[in-house]
């Protein structure tokens, strides 16, 4: 029994017979490997023209573009941290314009910081201040400044824990003062930050160095006044015996009233070291006022002498003698802690340094002429082959009638 079907088909003519799946194949069907070779043999001299295209535009373009020096220092950071580096972080963040260092403490590597701090606007305000970029730039507003000014800067630390600061520029000269203004600016702001309790106890006992030296100085002067008053140049033995235990008694009645006001911000009256430091005190104070005011007489072996006793330009002598003392005294110890203070400072800031300077290079680092002629030339290549594939699918496409009326009211639909 004969299919019907089959005995239509066999009606038609050959010539007009084409299989139904060749019309019902999908147009985005993927090409083979073969057929895409067929599609750019057929089109091999349109891949050649547009090849040869882009090899010569890419040798036009590599002569073109302006060459680029780069510059590179390299910085050895702290490895290791100091007192101040509480307040070093605490104040960063004011300084560079709010990068944001909050979590620094937590960083495994102190170059990290170190990048940060190179790449906050402190430090670029400075560099493009000293090196005049927003002329170079011509920009107008100190923001594009810092934009223009870091697509040519990089930062870049390895294993090794080293900064790399690199600047790209036209002018090898310029490059290199770029970088090196990086490390002057990366220096202050290092030695700005490291403003601790170290610097602050400097500060202080400057202060007061330069008080007591003018306080030793008016102590000289008015010993050498009660000099050429009175005449005297040494006193004896018992004079200064007298003076010493006066001073002595005061030197002691004065540290138990600072030890006994400080007791009492934290114990109440009925404490007992506050009583029996009181009964020091009232001890003292009578001890105090025997001696400058006893007018006691001379026992045998009694080596002291009365306050009373002792002659009124002595004793006042005596009293500008041993303030000269007590200021000389003070200024030496003030002077030592000065120094030592200053020490402390020089520790405190994190020490910087500079492995390599930048230097003006010699050697061009871009355009690369090679990568750009190759690169064009391969463009030319991609754009001409997706140009055959597409004609080719096209060209597939007008072969189905219901594909080829889309494509007909395409090109009237894009008409005007």
């Amino acid at each position: 029994m004969s299919n019907p079907t089959m005995s239509s088909r066999l009606d038609r003519p050959s010539s007009l017979y084409q299989p139904e799946e060749s019309f019902s194949e999908p147009a985005d069907r993927r090409i083979d490997f073969l057929s895409a070779l067929v599609i750019l043999a057929k089109r091999r001299r349109l891949l050649a023209v547009c090849t040869l295209g882009g090899l010569i535009l890419g040798v036009i373009l590599s002569f073109v573009l302006k060459p680029t020096y780069t510059a590179t220092a390299t910085i050895l950071p702290p490895q290791q941290s100091t007192s101040s580096a509480a307040a070093f972080i605490g104040q960063f963040g004011s300084l560079i314009g709010g990068s944001g260092l909050g979590g620094g403490l937590g960083l495994k590597n102190p170059a990290d910081m170190y990048i940060g701090m190179l790449e906050g606007h402190t430090i670029s305000d400075h560099v493009i201040a000293s090196c005049n970029l927003k002329d170079l730039y011509k920009t107008k507003y100190l923001e594009d400044a810092r934009v223009m000014l870091r697509r040519h800067v990089t930062f870049e630390t390895g294993k090794d824990n080293l900064i790399h600061l690199s600047v790209k520029d036209g002018d090898p000269n310029r490059a290199s003062q770029i970088a090196n203004s990086y490390l002057d600016q990366l220096y202050n702001l290092n030695s700005e930050l490291a403003t601790g309790e170290a610097a602050q106890r400097r500060t202080f006992y400057a202060q007061r160095l330069a008080e007591e030296k003018a306080a030793l100085s008016d102590a000289e002067i008015a010993l050498r006044n009660t000099q050429q008053k009175t005449g005297l140049i040494q006193l004896s033995g018992q004079a200064v015996s007298i003076i010493n235990s006066i001073a002595q008694a005061r030197a002691q009645l004065a540290s138990r009233e600072v030890e006994l006001q400080s007791l009492r911000t934290y114990a109440t009256q009925e404490n007992p070291d506050a009583i029996r430091l009181q009964e020091e005190i009232s001890a003292l104070r009578s001890n105090l006022v025997n001696l400058e005011n006893s007018q006691r007489a001379i026992q045998p072996g009694d080596i002291q002498l009365p306050a009373g006793q002792v002659p009124e330009a002595a004793l006042q002598y005596e009293r500008q003698t041993r303030e000269l003392k007590y200021h000389v005294t003070l200024y030496e110890l003030l002077s030592r802690q000065s120094e030592a203070a200053k020490l402390d400072e020089a520790k405190s800031a994190p020490v910087i340094q500079v492995v390599d300077h930048a230097t003006p290079p010699d050697k061009k680092s871009g355009p690369p002429r090679t990568l750009i002629t190759v690169g064009c030339a391969f463009l030319g290549l991609v754009i001409s082959s997706l140009w055959c594939f597409l004609c080719a699918s096209l060209e597939r496409m007008k072969l189905i009638p219901e594909q080829a009326q889309k494509l007909n009211d395409l090109k009237s639909a894009l008409r005007f």
